[in-house]
């Protein structure tokens, strides 16, 4: 059935489309539709069609519109309550009153359900988010990766596909195989601490020490050497970069860097072993296999713990290296390297992507510039390890063969490979696959004063941040503790906490860079998550001094311009979830939960519910609840939980 607004719509489409057909024919096919109006004022839906006609017959807008205005019929039980002409538009006004009803009953009736509409033509859909690296904690970084991907799952789910929520666990390359090292110079010790964390600076420390010694050793090695003047003063300006950044490491964990630095000196040669570790690690050899699968379980620990506190889960947990021992990476290869568009020397390969384009004509389906031409892709090293965009090629089609569709939240800067993917995708007759995987992009966070680097071990870890919100919410609670039971300031602290941060990553499009600052992420007084969760507190104290519902409302009583926006926000969200949800915009949604606050706050500062006359008030107590519903259907399809004091 379709939603109050949506059949205004419909309403308003028929009764213009009768018009024309009875004063301008002709254009009844070929009219623009009808848009929402920048402001209520000009009413809730307008058509430009008088002066679309007029232009062409040479005639005013203004006498084209009143032409067809005037044969309007609008009968008694129609949600359209006029049609006025301002300028030439023809403005369409809800009827409120038989509006009204409709959606505030409706609300009523479906509460936590209100808003959600299931799609009739469901579809699998994996969405692979976070899939951080197991060598340290989720940083600020991963959190927005992390938040995103579970506000689209929840939209897709909501919206009635059956979602596959994917975690690929990236356990093959050169930072496990450095973390691995490091844990086993030191015989594989009890982690101190969050486990995540210290293996974040076990990692740090260990390529610092490696790097210092890689460096250390070819200088040694150019001395005396006349004609390597230049190669040596490269190496010394990156021995000099490494040997400060020691510093910094060693002044966080002394103990652990001296450990790891001594461990290390006293190797043959260090950075043989960590290639070696990488290259057993990709053929399974048993004890390396032990080795990093331990590591990586240890910190992947930690992560989980990280994500079950900010209440996001995973359906399935993907081990790139299971790509690897299944032979899934090397079938892929040995086709990819029988394509025309392949290259290899040795055990080196690559692909001519830029060549697929041209051969298939993809450039407009791939929205790919005439002159941009497509970087080759490299599959395979000199040492015949792949690489990972190789490996993901294998992991897409693994993922389609239960997905019709895959959403793969990456950060912006994997642009290039995620298209090489799809190219190469295209090529190998993967043509589904190539066609229904979108990359969703999202810039980077931004935290003013900080500088981020993961080889230093200097990162925002979300940890951190969970904590810091935690402290600065309380400490507002503190000052009005008065107003809270004593069980329950946990509870809304942690809510309120973790809703803040996940709405400062959800508010903004996803593609740009996110300035992080708290003053905006826990403002009260603009889009934020405590300036929804104040509104939403705000409506049920109102509901809390009212005491019980009332069994009937007039809701032609709510006469108030504010109560008129307010019911029409309210029916826009059906509309809005569409919308989101199918053109996977989170930001929608929380650009709309933000905006109907804003409205709300202003009629509670505006309109006195409380002491109105009864059947006003109890009309308006229909129109509070259906707003608190409303608040916290929206955020929950974001993944943040309201508190009903704050």
């Amino acid at each position: 059935m379709a939603y109050v607004l949506q059949q205004f719509r419909e309403q308003c489409d028929l009764a213009l489309e009768e018009a024309l057909r009875k004063t301008f024919p002709e254009w009844v096919e070929s009219l623009p539709r009808l848009t929402v109006p920048p402001n209520l004022e000009f009413g809730e839906l307008s058509s430009s069609a008088a002066h679309e006609i007029a232009r062409k017959l040479g005639k005013t807008p203004h006498d084209v519109a009143a032409k067809i205005s005037q044969v309007i019929d609008l009968h008694e039980k129609s949600l359209i309550g006029k049609v006025e002409e301002a300028s030439g538009y023809l403005n369409f006004r809800l009827n409120y009153k038989i509006a009204g009803k409709m959606i505030l009953g409706t609300v009523v009736e479906q509460g936590k359900d209100y808003g959600i509409i299931r799609t009739l033509t469901p579809a699998r859909v994996s969405v692979e988010h976070t899939s951080a690296n197991p060598s340290g904690p989720l940083t600020m970084g991963h959190a927005r990766n992390s938040i995103l991907g579970d506000a689209l799952a929840r939209l897709l789910k909501a919206r009635g596909h059956l979602v596959n929520r994917r975690f690929y666990i990236d356990d093959v390359g050169r930072q496990v195989s450095i973390l691995a090292y490091g844990y086993k110079l030191l015989n594989q010790p009890k982690p101190e601490g969050k486990v995540d964390h210290w293996f974040g600076r076990l990692y740090a420390c260990t390529n610092c020490v490696l790097q210092i010694e890689i460096a250390s050793r070819k200088l040694q090695m150019l001395r005396g050497n006349d004609e390597g003047s230049e190669q040596r003063l490269e190496l010394q300006r990156t021995l000099d970069e490494w040997v400060g950044i020691a510093a910094e490491l060693e002044a966080a964990d002394k103990e652990l860097f001296h450990r790891m630095a001594s461990a290390v000196r006293n190797q043959t040669d260090p950075e043989k072993d960590v290639e070696e570790i990488g290259r057993n690690y990709e053929k399974n050899e048993k004890e390396i296999s032990e080795l990093v699968r331990d590591v990586a379980n240890l910190c992947l620990a930690g992560m989980r713990a990280t994500l079950d506190e900010m209440e996001i889960t995973f359906d399935t947990w993907d081990w790139e290296s299971d790509l690897l021992w299944s032979g899934k990476v090397q079938s892929v290869l040995d086709r990819l390297l029988k394509l025309p568009f392949s290259s290899a020397e040795g055990l080196s390969a690559s692909l001519n992507v830029n060549a697929i384009a041209e051969a298939y004509s993809l450039r407009e389906d791939f929205q790919l510039s005439q002159n941009y031409e497509v970087p080759s892709l490299t599959l395979a090293r000199s040492d015949g390890t792949t690489l990972y965009p190789t490996r993901d090629i294998a992991y897409t089609i693994a993922k389609f063969a239960d997905s019709d569709r895959v959403v793969n939240v990456i950060a912006s800067e994997q642009s290039l490979p995620q298209l090489q993917i799809r190219l190469a995708l295209y090529a190998l007759g993967e043509r589904k696959a190539a066609i229904n995987l979108i990359h969703y992009a999202y810039g980077l966070v931004e935290l003013p004063g900080t500088k981020m680097s993961k080889r230093r071990a200097r990162y925002v870890a979300l940890d951190e941040v969970i904590e810091q919100a935690k402290l600065k919410v309380r400490a507002t609670i503190a000052e009005r503790k008065d107003d809270f039971d004593k069980t329950e300031p946990d509870e809304i602290i942690i809510s309120i906490a973790l809703g803040a941060i996940k709405f400062a990553m959800l508010s903004l499009n996803s593609v740009k860079n996110l300035t992080f600052t708290w003053d905006r992420v826990l403002s009260l007084e603009r889009n934020s998550s405590p300036f929804i969760n104040y509104a939403y507190t705000r409506a049920s104290s109102i509901l809390r001094k009212i005491g019980e519902m009332p069994r009937d409302a007039d809701a032609s009583l709510l006469t108030h311009p504010l109560e008129h926006l307010l019911v029409f926000k309210i029916g826009q969200m059906p509309q809005v979830f569409i919308e989101a949800a199918d053109q996977l915009k989170p930001e929608e949604i929380a650009g709309y939960a933000n905006s109907l606050a804003e409205k709300f706050h202003e009629y509670y500062e505006k309109v006195d519910v409380i002491h109105s006359d009864e059947q006003v008030k109890n009309a308006r107590a229909v129109l509070v609840r259906a707003v608190q519903t409303v608040l916290s259907n929206s955020m929950e399809l974001l993944g943040i939980r309201l508190s009903e004091r704050m």
